[in-house]
């Protein structure tokens, strides 16, 4: 069966931009019903690769298509624990997905084997494999909060993610607050803009900004290789 793919394209933003899209977006688009009084919330992952380092590699040397694999969680909830795999091809994504126990977690952020049962959904299958077979293991955290705007039509999702950080304390995954390290430059983050089909022009329209251009941009590979002591493409 095709795999089914998402536009997605990248702007590095600036806050005095954030603060002008996000005086247009909001007439037009509602925010993300996950959010709370705040109107964002904390997204924390925890990025997986094998002993050669491929994934980064991969991403350094534009390889498509790619993947990758990750633990995700919201506002430090370990509740809320995901396998995701992303693929990337060209300039669209497709993701899977499997909630996660704690258990599940701890094990394969501890380099541990887990368990895969018959009714194993296939991204867990997959996964568990590539702990076996290619020694994937926890490399870097990536946090960063995300204000996340959403309308139907196109099923569009914009997002600015915000005071993107990294982290090597992957044993401290589950813990409210890890010890993190800005990987932009101050007062830069990032735009996502995610749609289906088609973009609608009341959307594409009201993110025009002059200076404004599309970005190759990876939160994974960047957080690794700015983070501290760096990254070997061929080993540990």
């Amino acid at each position: 069966m095709a795999l089914e793919y998402r536009n997605e394209l990248k702007y590095i933003v600036s806050a005095q931009q954030i603060a002008i899209l996000r005086s247009r977006l909001r007439p037009l688009m509602a925010l993300d019903a996950h959010t709370g009084e705040k109107e964002k919330y904390t997204i924390r992952s925890v990025y997986f690769d094998d002993y050669k380092n491929t994934c980064f590699a991969e991403n350094e040397d534009g390889t498509s298509p790619r993947e990758k694999f990750r633990i995700r969680i919201y506002n430090a909830n370990e509740n809320t624990a995901r396998l995701e795999l992303k693929r990337k091809e060209g300039g669209k994504t497709h993701k899977e997905s499997s909630l996660l126990t704690v258990g599940q977690c701890q094990a394969f952020l501890e380099g541990r084997d887990a368990a895969c049962p018959d009714d194993c959904p296939p991204v867990l299958h997959k996964f568990i494999l590539k702990c076996r077979a290619e020694l994937y293991r926890p490399k870097v955290i990536v946090e960063y909060d995300r204000e996340p705007y959403v309308y139907k039509d196109g099923n569009v999702r914009v997002t600015f993610d915000t005071d993107i950080r990294s982290s090597n304390y992957v044993e401290s995954f589950f813990e409210k607050d890890v010890f993190t390290r800005l990987i932009m430059p101050a007062g830069y983050h990032l735009m996502e803009v995610k749609y289906d089909g088609f973009l609608p022009d009341v959307i594409y329209n009201s993110l025009q900004i002059d200076s404004l251009s599309q970005e190759t941009f990876s939160k994974y590979y960047l957080c690794r290789r700015y983070n501290i002591g760096g990254v070997k493409k061929n080993g540990f």
